[in-house]
């Protein structure tokens, strides 16, 4: 890809963004506006926010670079994420309008009167989202460092400078006219070069994923190594190049025998046309039929993973704070489920797309499987498919898409996490407090950032979604419809699933692939730790009747009765 073309599309949107987030500093004026959107978003306009800001770095690059490298088990990540609205649809989203809260802590509140819950709930709304941002701030970096070659920390730099500018300016009134465009702005970014990339592909043979062969080189390819890495050779395999390969000097024509080798940071290799491709030691090798079967991969406890894939993000989507919050802006309930079948449908047409990349991937970059970079296929592939000037163009429609994508989920995260942060930590009220909240919210995850190291951002994704789905899915669950909860039963439930989920995630993220009994289960934890979140609340509550919440009955006929009867409470900001 041309550097400097991709450079345009990136300023291009960059300006787009501020200058659509500038409209809303326009008839942003009252609280109300910073928090809310004074709550008149209409259920089009407002799908089309939700689904900017929930197409993310995973959607986006995430999501083709797991099918890239893993094979159509990774489907079940965008069939999840789309589905998740379906029992959003069906369980929260109009009670949820109808409790006149702000953020989820101001709904905990509302249903618990309980500080404690609501602290509980504020600081699992703060991880759940600092997690969900850290892989915008890493994604953002891997695409700049791929199009025009700056260190990683740039685009991160880049989406938080932006993404402040914005939400400081408008809050969530600019917030929602900027996530609307760019949904529209990713899905031409990803749908067009989609469609040259299959005519390109047909054109030159329809080639397809061999049934028997593990990836081969489709021409002579040079690949350049920035860190240290060991890969895994399954046949011996023949380069030129220089740099250092098991701790010696290589230059010229050298030989890799089977097994493993460890190539030095700084090293250029050039493999010839046909050459099997050696992997990433942390990429299991699989062949053609392993990788284009479902269920025939490597994981020991395949099924397993795939269930608790299916529960995290079936029931994660619900307690993501950046999602819960666009409801808050609807008028009532009935919008809001209008709004959550709409975003169904965009959802469902955007998540087409990259796995249609990460199966074309499989043919014509193989070397991402080398190098680690395995999200970078989507960046990568409209310039190796197509080439040529047409080729450079759809590339940097591709990263204009990217970055929009890392700007508008950014912008979402930043929103909810500045309303908790301004009214459950800082304890300041107002326009002021949200702004002076922005700030602490931003910099947290970028100064973390550096030391995640190239973890694939799906991944830290799910690792949200799991947590979102052991700890807030049961409150808003359980808390909508039952009037059996007690206090100590839902800080119990938060706890006991939230908890080991979190603690799981990130044991697997420091340790690594591992080919240990129990790595599936601190790798995919949702299978276990959401049901542990449901039940001890559910029996904690039981145990401890006397703790119920007064007026709960009252609080119940609020959350589910019509609009129209009167009964819902006040907004308060």
């Amino acid at each position: 890809m041309s550097s400097t073309y991709g450079l345009v599309a990136v300023l291009l949107v960059v300006l787009g963004t501020m200058l659509v987030g500038g409209y809303g500093l326009r008839v942003s004026r009252t609280t109300s506006d910073f928090f809310v959107a004074s709550r008149t978003v209409s259920p089009w306009w407002n799908a089309s926010a939700i689904g900017g800001e929930y197409l993310s770095a995973a959607s986006f690059v995430g999501i083709a670079g797991l099918v890239f490298a893993h094979g159509p088990d990774m489907l079940w990540f965008p069939v999840g994420y789309a589905a998740g609205y379906l029992v959003l649809l069906a369980l929260v989203a109009a009670p949820l309008r109808r409790s006149g809260a702000y953020t989820l802590p101001d709904f905990a509140e509302a249903r618990f009167g309980s500080p404690v819950v609501r602290a509980v709930a504020s600081g699992l709304a703060l991880g759940i989202g600092w997690l969900y941002l850290l892989p915008q701030f890493q994604g953002a970096g891997l695409t700049l460092h791929t199009v025009i070659g700056t260190p990683s920390w740039v685009g991160a730099a880049m989406v938080a400078v932006v993404v402040t500018a914005n939400v400081l300016s408008g809050g969530m009134r600019s917030v929602t006219f900027v996530q609307a465009f760019q949904y529209w702005l990713k899905l031409t970014a990803i749908a067009v070069p989609a469609v040259f990339l299959v005519l390109a592909w047909q054109a030159q043979g329809a080639r397809g994923v061999s049934t028997e062969d593990f990836p081969v080189f489709p021409r002579e390819t040079s690949v350049s190594f920035e860190r240290t890495t060991v890969v895994d050779v399954r046949e011996p395999v023949g380069f030129s190049g220089a740099g250092e390969v098991d701790g010696e000097r290589v230059d010229g024509l050298v030989l890799l025998e089977g097994g493993e080798h460890t190539i030095a940071a700084g090293s250029r290799l050039v493999f010839p046309q046909g050459a099997a491709v050696p992997h990433l030691k942390s990429i299991p090798q699989t062949t053609g039929a392993g990788w284009s079967l479902p269920s025939s991969g490597v994981e020991r406890f395949g099924l397993y993973s795939v269930y608790s894939l299916i529960i995290a993000t079936f029931l994660g989507t619900m307690g993501l704070p950046h999602v819960i919050v666009r409801f808050y802006t609807n008028p009532n309930g009935r919008a809001a489920r209008r709004t959550t079948l709409i975003v169904l449908g965009l959802l469902g047409v955007f998540y087409l797309m990259p796995p249609l990349y990460g199966a074309l991937g499989r043919l014509y970059t193989p070397e991402l499987l080398m190098t680690g970079d395995t999200d970078a296929v989507v960046l990568v592939l409209p310039s190796r498919v197509v080439g040529g000037l047409g080729g450079q163009l759809l590339g940097a429609l591709v990263a204009g898409g990217a970055v929009a994508a890392f700007l508008s989920t950014s912008s979402g995260l930043i929103v909810s996490l500045a309303g908790v942060l301004s009214r459950d930590v800082l304890r300041l009220r107002g326009v002021r407090g949200f702004r002076l909240a922005t700030l602490v919210a931003v910099t947290a995850p970028l100064l973390v950032t550096p030391l995640l190291g190239r973890v694939p951002v799906a991944d830290v994704v799910g690792l949200a979604f799991a947590v979102a789905a052991s700890s807030l899915c049961p409150l808003l669950v359980l808390g909508i419809w039952s009037t059996r909860i007690t206090t100590v039963g839902a800080v119990a439930g938060m706890l006991a699933g939230g908890v080991p989920a979190l603690a799981a995630g990130m044991v697997t993220i420091a340790a690594g692939p591992s080919d240990a009994w129990y790595h599936a289960l601190l790798a995919r934890p949702a299978a276990w730790t959401a049901p542990l979140g449901f039940v001890v609340m559910y029996a904690v509550s039981l145990a401890t009747p006397k703790r119920v919440p007064p007026g709960v009955n009252h609080v119940m006929v609020r959350l589910h009765a019509p609009e129209n009867l009167g009964l819902r409470s006040q907004d308060r900001l």
